[in-house]
């Protein structure tokens, strides 16, 4: 069966590109998915042609599936396909003269300068003691001021916060590293937060337990805080704060770091080198910023936009 051809595939992708957990979770649901439906048809991937895979694309048409999630099944099917062909598991890849769905160009969530005010105060607030609500502050100004996937912040070094630094080095998707600057509110939290991690290590010598390499440690199996604890914690903190937690979600807080830095004058390379994107293309989603800045800019400044 060529379902086994996931399996190497996956641990390819892994030694080549440094792929994180998530996303091979991911390419192995969607995989999966690809590899039940062919079951269904009497085909599998040592056989299925080319109007297979279309057939299977339509059908998740019709099941309603967005456009998103067609694409990013047709791209994991075009990888191990190229997979296969490379390592002769197929002398022929039927995957690569199909065009994908394409993406929506829907815009990203995001939050105002004053919600995402209210959501770090109450970061600040929210905690069962001294050292919750500065961990928690921390975390807040740490996301809000870099821009950084919920993963990169939750898995910090906390070598990499030592001697107050101005600038963090962020390890990104792919084992990919880049620097990212710290605001004098996140370098604050970040100090405050420090202190009470030096004295945790302290006590933690003193009585015999080991000391966590991680930023922000907890007893769980990683080692640290999880992004699903981090995101149920961001949720009670859009309550506390009066925001909609619909609305709010660690990725959301990444959207109003780049929204917020075009709105202001930022160049959209730098954006892109800060989120850490590999392509300016993804990026990009965000130009209706820059085209509402020079909407304004035209109507307030060209001389045939004023009234009489």
């Amino acid at each position: 069966m060529s379902r086994r051809w996931i399996a190497p595939f996956l641990e390819a992708i892994a030694a080549e590109r440094g792929a994180a957990a998530n996303t091979l979770a991911a390419y192995e649901r969607d995989l999966d998915h690809v590899a039940d439906w062919l079951d269904d048809q009497g085909r599998d991937y040592s056989d299925a042609q080319r109007d297979d895979l279309e057939r299977y694309l339509v059908d998740c048409d019709a099941q309603g599936l967005s456009r998103a999630t067609r694409a990013r099944r047709l791209s994991a099917v075009k990888q191990l396909y190229r997979f296969a062909f490379e390592e002769g598991l197929r002398q022929d890849n039927p995957s690569v003269q199909i065009s994908g769905p394409g993406r929506d160009k829907r815009l990203p969530k995001t939050l105002s300068v004053e919600e995402v005010d209210r959501l770090l105060d109450a970061g600040a607030a929210h905690g069962r003691n001294e050292a919750d609500q500065t961990r928690n502050a921390c975390l807040m100004q740490l996301l809000y001021a870099t821009g950084m996937r919920v993963t990169e912040l939750v898995s910090l070094p906390i070598a990499s916060a030592r001697g107050d630094p101005r600038m963090l080095l962020v390890r990104g998707k792919g084992g990919k590293e880049r620097m990212v600057p710290l605001s004098p509110p996140a370098r604050a939290a970040l100090s405050r937060w420090m202190e009470i991690r030096t004295d945790m290590d302290e006590t933690a010598r003193a009585t015999g337990k080991p000391v966590s390499n991680f930023l922000f440690p907890s007893r769980g199996k990683a080692g640290h805080l999880t992004r699903h604890a981090f995101y149920l914690l961001i949720k009670e903190f859009a309550v506390e704060g009066g925001v909609s937690p619909a609305k709010v979600t660690p990725h959301t807080l990444r959207h109003a770091f780049a929204t917020h830095l075009l709105a202001n004058g930022a160049d959209l390379r730098a954006i892109q080198t800060l989120l850490g994107h590999a392509d300016v293309a993804t990026t990009e989603i965000y130009t209706h910023v820059l085209e509402e800045r020079l909407r304004e800019l035209v109507m307030d400044h060209h001389p045939l936009a004023k009234d009489g």
